[in-house]
């Protein structure tokens, strides 16, 4: 079955069982691999994509219900958020095995377009559904910081 959506800003078509995960017709069919997989249960965030600007599990929502719609993945993402958040994860070196990566700047990105001056218990409310298995949460916080002062320099 073809399913039709947009990703990152192109409309693709997929031949693939509607039943399939998005996550693995993103890696696996459109050849995108930033997405991770992490606990395929939408606890730990690592396949965290925009479904219409929303940030979405990809590892439980079936392929079908992105057609007709809008998927950004972290290849995609290209808004002045989410390269203040970017520039912040390079240069505050947050990442340190990285898998866990493009979902928390997924998160983050998506943090910063709703709220440009999160506070810490803003931060840790949106970044909660992410898991970090080096614990680099404390870099991550700063850098999230870090990015919205770059975003509220650059207005």
């Amino acid at each position: 079955m073809t399913t039709s959506f947009k990703l990152n800003g192109n409309m693709i078509s997929l031949e693939a069982d509607p039943t399939m995960p998005l996550l693995w017709a993103i890696r696996e069919e459109a050849g995108l691999h930033g997405t991770k997989f992490g606990c395929g249960m939408a606890l730990c965030g690592a396949c965290t994509v925009y479904l219409d600007g929303r940030p979405t599990r990809s590892c439980v929502m079936p392929l079908a219900s992105a057609a007709g719609r809008e998927v950004t993945t972290i290849e995609g993402l290209q808004s002045a958020p989410a390269k203040a958040v970017q520039t912040a994860w390079i240069d505050l070196q947050v990442p340190q095995c990285g898998y866990c990566q493009s979902g928390q700047v997924m998160a983050a990105t998506a943090l910063l377009a709703a709220n440009p001056t999160p506070s810490d218990a803003d931060i840790d409310g949106a970044m909660s559904g992410n898991v970090c298995r080096c614990c680099t949460y404390s870099r991550i916080r700063a850098a999230i910081h870090a990015a919205a002062h770059s975003l509220k320099a650059s207005a």
